[in-house]
């Protein structure tokens, strides 16, 4: 049995769709993977990819019946946060601050958002709930 490979590489539009389907719906055979994709995708191509995130180590699964049931290794927050401190590092030299600065100068956050933003930023610092 091939054993699944550390997770470290980034994932693939097409694989964190399909991860983002294992998160929202939980442990998901390749038949229910396949029915929430809203595209027109095969379904032996869904079931390829989930082979992939197995060998990649981002999935287990496990043997019911005759098909395999997949959930995913690590939360989306964990994934997510991954890929922005690598989309941060590689476009942004590491600077968090020149990110949200690039944000600003293309007009994709505006002053209102960015009021809210820092409003939540004091009150996670104090420690409040949300």
């Amino acid at each position: 049995m091939a054993r699944p490979k550390k997770a470290s590489q980034s994932l693939t539009p097409l694989e964190l769709k399909i991860m983002q389907v294992l998160w929202s719906e939980g442990p998901s055979n390749v038949q229910a993977v396949h029915a929430k994709i809203e595209t027109g995708l095969a379904f032996t191509t869904v079931q390829t990819v989930l082979n992939v995130l197995y060998q990649k180590g981002r999935v287990r699964r496990k043997l019911l019946g005759r098909a395999y049931e997949y959930r995913p290794v690590e939360s989306k927050d964990s994934v997510l946060g991954q890929a922005v401190r690598d989309m941060v590092r590689r476009m942004f030299g590491g600077s968090s601050e020149d990110l949200v600065m690039s944000l600003v100068k293309t007009r994709q956050i505006d002053p209102a958002t960015l009021a809210r933003l820092s409003k939540r930023l004091k009150t996670a610092e104090e420690g409040e709930p949300e």
